[in-house]
């Protein structure tokens, strides 16, 4: 599913038009993306939790070369599955 099946898909189950679903489905990614940009977690209920991890800076070797090189610190965003979901899924 890509996003325009979503958006689709969101229209169909709340009777909403294409382009109504469109932009409830970019702004709950617009909200999520934000609260994680400021370092926080988005947790729903019986869905699961977004959140920020911290990766610390690492030395590692280019496969092709064999030279060390020094990999930056970053931070990645991470999602744990709820009870609900993995429930759904089972």
């Amino acid at each position: 599913m890509n996003k325009n099946d979503l958006v689709a898909a969101v229209a169909d189950n709340a009777g909403l038009t294409k382009a109504d679903a469109s932009k409830a489905v970019d702004g709950v990614f617009d909200a999520i993306t934000d609260v994680l940009k400021q370092g926080g977690e988005v947790r729903i209920v019986g869905f699961g939790t977004f959140a920020v991890a911290k990766r610390k800076a690492t030395t590692g070797r280019n496969p092709r070369t064999g030279e060390t090189i020094n990999i930056a610190a970053s931070k990645q965003p991470k999602f744990k599955a709820g009870k609900g979901l993995k429930d759904a899924i089972n």
